[in-house]
């Protein structure tokens, strides 16, 4: 996810801005720039990569003033280059923003015909051309970006800085965070309490929709409807470490939350509720092609491998072509059968895999259409890919992956979707359907976070266990795979993931009294629901401990369990990604219980970039 950093008060702007971006660092990014105000000039320095690139131009170019904007990029719209880096800017007018505009198509070819000429491919530098007309209109610097927002749709936390207005910041919000910095003669805006705790522990946290007009004597800030507002001011005294994580304790415990927002931002401008379709930003294949592809194969390691499981459920049903989903390090050791009527999809959080990214080749090699679905633009695997799908997760830092996961999960759910509208296995209404229940995800897993205490109580109880038996029938089989994987990689306790009717075929053997057993039943589907549970009579009736799973409503499981955790009802394709969070908050609370390093277990790197 991008940084912002704003500065304005009595002191050079560009080395504090440059400094707070260091602390943004941990958020990840591709790009970095700063826009600096002095005497009704407007200088913006750029570098793509590292910060390093960014501060060797500053000490080069030295941009004087006291008032300026930062940012660190990660790409969303244009490939990481000088060009595409923030802050954009046009006629005085510099921009940094946070988020993604949806109809910036639609406004750049308004613009153009206006007789505009962009220099980037970015949504963002929409913004500083429609701030601009909103000036030459008469308006002041507050309300031309108060009119310029009120003709984007979508997120943004966005700051302004303009030439011709030498003396302020302004900046806004809605759905991506922005904080203010409250200091003497000073004051600060940024995108994460971090880049401030060098000069200030005095916070504003900006809420939906606010304005704010920042100053060096002060802070004036309006909400939507243009109302002076006082919103609480914060004493954070949190660490510098403990600031990166947003005042949670681990990485991982802060990236299980993220997830409502991550899935959020992978959904956001993609689906298309009116028409009943999905649009993927450079989809190349063509409804003969897709109506043409004889099978699917989904290359992938680890929990990608557990979400291209789930994604074989989803395509099959929705799209209803044959999928194979290949463990990727076995893949190119046989000799595979593929050719140009199949589709490879690559899956895989960082893009630099390499056990994936070598199959990947092998089958694109051998004539298949390669898609990857990845967390970062300009990986090896987006590099090699005919057509790469963002799943706009945002910087993943514990390695234990969570919110890869889930997003990863909605990215096939939405590609099923596509895939059955182009092939005509799914109708304009269906596909509605379909969509409209993705958009009610975010929500679902908000609501299921809520479970986090009786989580707590589950792993108190069980910490202490040898082994743990992972249970699930149809889409929740890979659900049960990701959460005795998760368990074993942060806790070091040996767990195994089962579909629920291969118990008999051997691990029942294991079941005693001493062993906990984590059923993911939810209700749908009716089969797979019954099924599962007598899957928990056979652990009752040898002693086993039940830890179920289970919709809030069910009151059956309820009363055969030991320990229940209850999540919201969900669509059976749609379960797997609502019922995997109280296995990620199960597998962090029994670690941390347990004293391990959970951001860096043991033996594992968060990329397995050889073989």
């Amino acid at each position: 996810m991008c940084g912002i950093v704003g500065y304005v008060g009595d002191k050079e702007s560009a080395p504090i801005l440059v400094s707070g971006l260091k602390k943004l660092e941990y958020r990840g990014y591709d790009s970095a720039g700063v826009a600096v105000v002095s005497r009704n000039t407007l200088n913006v320095v750029r570098a793509t990569g590292k910060l390093r690139n960014l501060e060797n131009r500053v000490s080069q170019e030295e941009p004087k003033g006291t008032i300026g904007i930062g940012h660190t990029r990660w790409a969303t719209h244009g490939r990481p280059s000088d060009e595409n880096a923030h802050p954009h800017s046009y006629k005085g007018v510099a921009v940094v923003h946070n988020g993604i505009i949806e109809n910036h198509l639609a406004l750049k070819a308004e613009l153009r015909a206006r007789g505009h000429h962009f220099s980037s491919e970015t949504d963002t530098e929409v913004f500083a051309h429609l701030i601009s007309d909103e000036l030459d209109s008469g308006r002041d610097l507050p309300e031309a970006v108060r009119q310029a927002i009120k003709q984007v749709k979508g997120t943004y936390a966005l700051a302004v800085v303009c030439s011709s207005d030498p003396n302020r910041i302004v900046c806004t919000k809605d759905a991506s965070p922005m904080v203010l910095g409250l200091g003497e003669g000073q004051n600060f805006v940024a995108s994460d309490v971090p880049a401030l705790l060098e000069h200030t522990r005095d916070i504003v946290y900006m809420e939906e929709g606010d304005l704010a007009v920042v100053t060096a004597q002060g802070v004036a800030l309006y909400n939507r409807q243009g109302q002076l507002v006082n919103r609480p001011t914060r004493r954070i005294d949190w660490t510098p470490m403990m600031a990166e994580k947003g005042g949670h304790k681990h990485f991982m415990h802060k990236e299980i939350w993220e997830q409502p927002r991550a899935v959020a931002d992978t959904l956001r401008g993609r689906m298309l509720l009116s028409e009943g379709d999905v649009h993927f930003e450079g989809w190349s294949l063509s409804p003969e092609k897709v109506r043409a592809l004889s099978k699917v194969t989904i290359l992938a390691c680890g929990t990608s491998w557990h979400s291209g499981i789930a994604g074989k459920h989803m395509i099959e049903s929705l799209a209803r072509i044959p999928v194979e989903v290949e463990l990727a390090s076995e893949f190119r050791y046989r000799d595979p059968i593929v050719d140009s009527t199949h589709l490879a999809i690559a899956i895989s959080q960082s893009g630099e895999t390499a056990d994936t990214l070598a199959a990947f080749k092998e089958a694109k090699g051998r004539g298949a259409t390669a898609m990857a679905i990845c967390n970062v633009m300009g990986s090896a695997m987006t590099r090699e890919a005919d057509i790469s799908v963002l799943t706009n997760a945002g910087p993943e830092i514990g390695v234990a992956s969570t919110k890869a996961f889930t997003t990863q999960l909605v990215t096939l759910y939405m590609l099923a979707v596509k895939l059955g509208r182009m092939r005509g296995t799914l109708t304009v209404q269906q596909a509605q359907e379909h969509l409209t229940r993705l958009t009610e995800v975010p929500k679902m897993i908000e609501e299921v976070l809520k479970c986090e205490t009786s989580v707590k109580r589950v792993a108190r109880d069980f910490m202490s266990s040898q082994d743990f038996l992972f249970l699930g029938r149809g889409p929740m089989h890979p659900v049960a795979l990701e959460g005795a994987l998760k368990l074993k990689e942060i806790s070091y306790i040996h767990a195994e993931g089962y579909a629920g009717g291969e118990m008999k075929h051997g691990p029942i053997a294991l079941i005693d009294e001493k062993m906990p057993v984590v059923v993911i039943a939810p209700k749908q589907p009716h089969v797979a629901y019954e099924k599962i549970i007598g899957n928990i009579e056979e652990v009752r009736a040898r002693g086993g401990k039940v830890i179920a799973i289970i919709d809030e409503d069910d009151t059956h499981v309820a009363s055969l369990a030991d320990d229940v955790i209850r999540i919201p009802p969900a669509c059976a394709l749609l379960a797997p990604v609502v019922a995997t969070i109280p296995l990620q908050l199960l597998a962090y609370h029994v670690a941390e219980m347990r004293g391990n390093d959970v951001d860096q277990p043991r033996n594992l790197a968060k990329s397995v970039t050889v073989e």
